[in-house]
């Protein structure tokens, strides 16, 4: 039973005073059952064992019982608030500061002590309170400029390992002291160690060394303008970008170097997250190109991703030599290709974020290179032109891309209205196709059977783009039409035995064919007759995918018809949407245009196949039919009908030798 064994645990802790190796074996019991169990170290705490150890750890003579009772200690705090809440006091925070500043402590002694005043300040505004008052912070800045040595750093060496691990441990907790919550009064004290960091950072780039640091400064400077700007002053952005220029040139033989650069990045970003204007500083370094290469490294997640592009945004926000050098490196095109591929919404919108940003750059740079030709004087002028020559290509590649992002957002905005605008225009063409086929109920290549049902018209679905149009406002259903399109030289053979309805008797197998329906499948609801005509040439196309261009091709259309330059050289047959044709009329309006678009000539290529399908078919049910009158469903002799077989092989072996 727990509770049993922390009984006998802490009554051995108090009659083995004189035996440190028994008391060190006893405490390391404690600690693993309390580790990460809350309820064990609360009942710990009920029985007077927390005030216990904290004692010892005051008052024990031997360093070992002194190390065990203070690792103990962190351990109980780290699994439950209330122990944390019991020993956050001033009192116990002094006590710490002695074991730290004693001569006789040794390295792990005061690793220990560190590691009770991380365990006290994490998550802890009060922990955060008293270790700014106590002066105890002061004493971690001081390890952290002391303690470990550039040029004796040899992870190797056991001394100078357990220095790192001390100033390791040091960093984490000024990590601690400064952030979750946010504490401006300590990050404003913590900034006075930037220098020491920066040369860090100068003298190694080693990992051990990078990200510990790069912790540091990042959660020192967040969502803190003024130490943001400090560590500006003193050089610290240089450093970073140089930094992140040499595990740029290693990432490509070294996996670790390129995690270690978005380290960096997210540090980047943290510095100028409040004020991008200090992103001026990283033109120098040309670090969006830099950026730009590391997001396009395929081993990254895509939380990485989002802090890379986050870092361009900030940077390109309001600096114009960043923005340039963005779309100089493809970096747009490259924005939209993760917004279109990603799935993430967090992804998305850092991406959308830097694409803001180069809107209005393009809208500025227009307004520049406008407000500059009217007022500069001739010798400012020629400057000028020799510039806009040099950035022409980016200039008229940012308009490209500003135009794609307002074709994308008007996109989602007309949604719904080209879907009702669809709908609207396709019952009005009903209407014109009913009054045309009661005009012309005999016309050979539009024939179309019509059965008077009362049917609902299923909403069309886009496949592409998961887009459905939605029904007539009109709440009553739809009479609609159920198509049965014939084979005009089969017409006249009659009708299916299990319906009424008339089937295609011959229906072709080559690009011509022609899908008749039954009364057996779904009934196929007439939306649009200029899409019928369309289906009536190109059968083999699915129906829906075939919605879904003409859609997206009346939202192209529609997004350009603003263009007047080049509206004499389009095709007559994209510019007469709204008109109602039949397959005579669309045919003799597409042989008249000289300029028609592909769409439209493979529209007539089909027909011609299709027509050219016919006549083969009516020479050949010609042929059949003068034959098959031969035949005669009377009994005859055996002799006359082998005649009869006989003849009709022959014929038709010549027939298809033709």
């Amino acid at each position: 039973d727990m509770k049993t064994d922390l009984n006998l645990l802490l009554e051995c802790l108090k009659y083995q005073m004189d035996c440190p190796v028994s008391q060190k074996e006893a405490l390391i019991t404690i600690y693993s059952i309390c580790q990460q169990n809350s309820e064990a170290s609360e009942y710990f705490r009920e029985i007077g064992g927390l005030m216990f150890i904290n004692d010892l750890a005051k008052s024990s003579v031997h360093c070992i019982v002194k190390e065990a009772a203070l690792f103990t200690l962190g351990i109980i705090i780290e699994s439950n608030v209330y122990c944390q809440q019991t020993l956050c006091t001033s009192a116990l925070f002094e006590d710490l500061i002695l074991f730290l500043i004693n001569k006789d402590s040794g390295v792990n002694l005061k690793r220990m002590s560190v590691y009770v005043i991380l365990v006290l300040v994490s998550n802890n505004s009060n922990g955060q309170t008293y270790v700014r008052d106590t002066g105890c912070i002061g004493l971690l800045l001081q390890l952290f400029r002391t303690t470990l040595s550039a040029s004796k750093m040899n992870l190797s060496d056991e001394n100078a390992n357990q220095c790192y691990q001390l100033w390791s441990s040091v960093c984490s907790t000024l990590c601690a002291c400064v952030n979750n919550p946010q504490n401006e009064d300590n990050q404003n004290i913590c900034c006075s160690v930037f220098p020491y960091a920066k040369e860090w950072l100068e003298s190694c780039t080693e990992p051990e060394i990078v990200r510990p640091i790069c912790s540091f400064v990042g959660l020192t400077v967040a969502n803190n303008s003024h130490v943001q700007k400090y560590f500006v002053s003193v050089g610290g952005l240089d450093t970073l970008a140089k930094v992140l220029i040499k595990l740029m040139h290693d990432s490509c033989m070294s996996q670790s170097s390129t995690k270690l650069a978005v380290v960096v990045t997210k540090t980047l970003d943290a510095c100028i997250a409040n004020d991008s204007a200090m992103g001026v500083v990283l033109t120098k370094y040309h670090t969006v190109s830099e950026l730009l290469k590391l997001l396009s490294n395929d081993t990254l997640d895509t939380g990485e991703k989002i802090s890379i592009i986050l870092t361009i945004g900030h940077c390109t926000e309001v600096c114009e030599e960043n923005q340039c050098e963005l779309l100089q490196n493809n970096g747009l095109p490259l924005m939209i290709q993760v917004l279109t591929e990603s799935q993430d919404e967090e992804l998305n919108k850092a991406a959308t974020f830097v694409l803001q940003n180069c809107k209005q750059m393009t809208e500025q740079l227009s307004l520049k290179i406008n407000g500059n030709s009217l007022n500069m004087n001739n010798a400012e002028e020629l400057d000028t032109q020799v510039r806009k020559r040099s950035l022409q290509d980016y200039w008229k590649k940012a308009k490209e891309i500003l135009h794609r992002i307002n074709l994308i957002e008007k996109e989602h905005d007309e949604e719904r209205v080209q879907g009702r605008v669809f709908v609207d225009r396709s019952s009005e063409d009903n209407t014109e196709a009913s009054k045309y086929q009661e005009a012309n109920p005999a016309d050979p290549e539009t024939y179309i059977e019509r059965t008077h049902k009362e049917v609902h018209c299923p909403q069309l679905t886009s496949k592409s783009d998961d887009q459905v149009f939605p029904p007539s406002v009109n709440s009553s259903p739809l009479k609609n039409e159920i198509v049965n399109t014939m084979n005009p030289v089969n017409a006249s053979t009659g009708q299916s035995e299990q319906s009424n309805i008339p089937r295609s008797v011959n229906e072709l197998r080559t690009d011509g064919v022609l899908q008749s329906h039954s009364i057996n499948k779904k009934p196929a609801c007439v939306q649009n007759q200029s899409i019928l005509q369309w289906i009536f040439f190109l059968p083999n196309l699915d129906q829906h995918l075939f919605y879904s261009d003409i859609t997206r091709e009346e939202k192209s259309t529609s997004a350009t018809s603003a263009s007047h330059k080049m509206a004499d050289l389009r095709c007559i047959g994209c510019t007469a949407g709204g008109l109602s044709f039949n397959s005579r009329t669309f045919t003799k309006m597409l042989q008249s245009c000289p300029y028609q678009c592909d769409r439209h000539k493979v529209i007539m290529e089909a027909e011609e196949r299709y027509k050219k399908e016919l006549r083969k078919s009516a020479v050949c049910n010609n042929t059949r039919y003068a034959t098959y009158e031969k035949i005669l469903l009377t009994p005859v002799k055996k002799e006359r009908l082998h005649t009869e077989i006989s003849t009709f092989r022959s014929k038709k072996d010549s027939f298809q030798s033709k």
